[in-house]
């Protein structure tokens, strides 16, 4: 057992290492080799953009994937709970290529979706390939490890990406028995990435939040809006969803891409910025200034979530971990502009723990990942308190319909034999 799982083990480290890589290529494809080239065009281009990325990514999921649907982090989490829908290796270049064609082209999603997707499908191969290493009954160790080792590179946070990895298929549980090849693969794709892209905190915050009792007491009271918030999000991602999976795919394209322009032109005429399109790590920048409107923040608080819903509806392939985190800040800022906070970094980190916590239904994840995005882990205490209170608001609802209650039906379906 000892030298069993010693093999894991090293399989683990590999599905990190593989992960770290293809991360790394995929960020600097879509960041350096996309978008950024996009990003200084004229207003009246970059409106349509998006458009275009959803027109390439369904070129990519219909020919190359052969059909496959857009789903990322979904595909994770059905291959996680069902044996009967393992992660297809063939579709993967078409899924990934769609991804690129999102999120590259501007769609309002997240790129840890693709890297998730990602890191589970080089963890299944593996799995795969070395069946007397790991055997049938731990068929998710590496599927597992590869999720958390995408998670952890995208983000530059190895303990947040085995976290999330472990916490999201579940809504009151863990994988607990998956925890020691999720954190090596989480460690080893850390350091590759890290290799190529530096080791900087992806959320520009500095200092160290000095926060008092009454800031404690707005963090809970964030946390109960957050957890509206985020319901009504998942509402509205879901029905997204819903209409991705039906009506002629060029019809959906064209309206979610026309959908995305008319958003686009409604920020642009209030902020003079790109602000509702691309992975929306700018948009946090713009919500840190100390000038901000609080209905200005609001606004663009909606018209961020209906671009991310209209990017969805499309058919855009990425993540909705980054666009919750999005919501969270600018929700967050917004409420420390009403109850007057002087420094505006507290509330709305406080404000992403807490929407994203709810969103994915992921409250440990969210506190390690604004401790880890932002090196400052002062953070987590209030943070802790508005995702407890978010999480309390949100009940059953997420934005994944693929989460069970607890692990004992998954337990049960292992047990029994694959169809035949």
């Amino acid at each position: 057992m000892a030298r069993r799982w010693r093999e894991v083990i090293l399989l683990a480290a590999s599905t990190g290492a593989l992960t770290g890589v293809g991360v790394a290529l995929f960020d600097r494809a879509v960041v350096d080799g996309l978008y950024d080239r996009f990003v200084d065009l004229s207003p009246w281009l970059l409106a349509f953009l998006p458009l275009v990325g959803l027109g390439v990514a369904a070129a990519c999921l219909g020919w190359l994937a052969r059909g496959a649907s857009p789903s990322s982090a979904d595909a994770y989490l059905e291959a996680f709970h069902d044996r009967r829908h393992p992660i297809v290796l063939r579709e993967v270049p078409g899924k990934m290529l769609a991804a690129l064609g999102t999120l590259g082209f501007g769609g309002a999603m997240g790129l840890e979706g693709p890297s998730l997707y990602l890191g589970s499908s080089i963890g299944s191969f593996l799995q795969r390939r070395f069946p007397r290493i790991v055997g049938a009954s731990d068929r998710r160790l590496l599927l597992v490890a590869g999720a958390a080792a995408g998670v952890a590179a995208i983000f530059k946070a190895p303990a947040t990406g085995a976290v999330f990895a472990l916490e999201v298929p579940y809504q009151d549980d863990l994988a607990r028995r998956m925890l020691l090849p999720a954190l090596v693969a989480s460690a080893s794709s850390y350091l590759t990435f890290v290799a190529f892209n530096g080791t900087e905190p992806i959320l520009p915050i500095h200092g160290n939040p000095a926060f008092s009792f009454a800031d404690l007491g707005g963090a809970v009271l964030l946390g109960l809006l957050a957890g509206v918030g985020a319901r009504g999000f998942a509402l509205l991602v879901r029905q997204a969803k819903r209409i991705s999976a039906g009506g002629h795919t060029m019809v959906r394209v064209a309206a979610g891409g026309l959908t995305l322009a008319a958003v686009f032109a409604l920020g642009e005429l209030l902020t003079s910025t790109s602000i509702t399109i691309g992975v929306g790590y700018d948009t946090i920048n713009w919500a840190l200034a100390a000038n901000r409107a609080v209905w200005l923040l609001l606004v663009i608080l909606v018209l961020r979530c209906l671009a991310t819903a209209a990017t969805v509806a499309g058919g855009g392939v990425g993540g909705l971990f980054i666009p919750l985190v999005v919501a969270g800040a600018l929700l967050g800022r917004a409420v420390g502009g009403m109850v007057g906070a002087l420094d505006t970094s507290l509330f709305l980190v406080i404000g992403v723990a807490a929407f994203l916590g709810a969103g994915y239904r992921v409250p440990l994840a969210a506190v390690m990942f604004v401790a880890e995005s932002t090196g400052r882990p002062g953070f987590v205490v209030p943070g802790l308190l508005a995702a407890v209170a978010s999480e309390l608001v949100m009940g059953r609802s997420s934005v994944t319909t693929y989460q069970t209650a607890s692990p004992e039906r998954d337990e049960r379906d292992d047990i029994r034999p694959p169809p035949s």
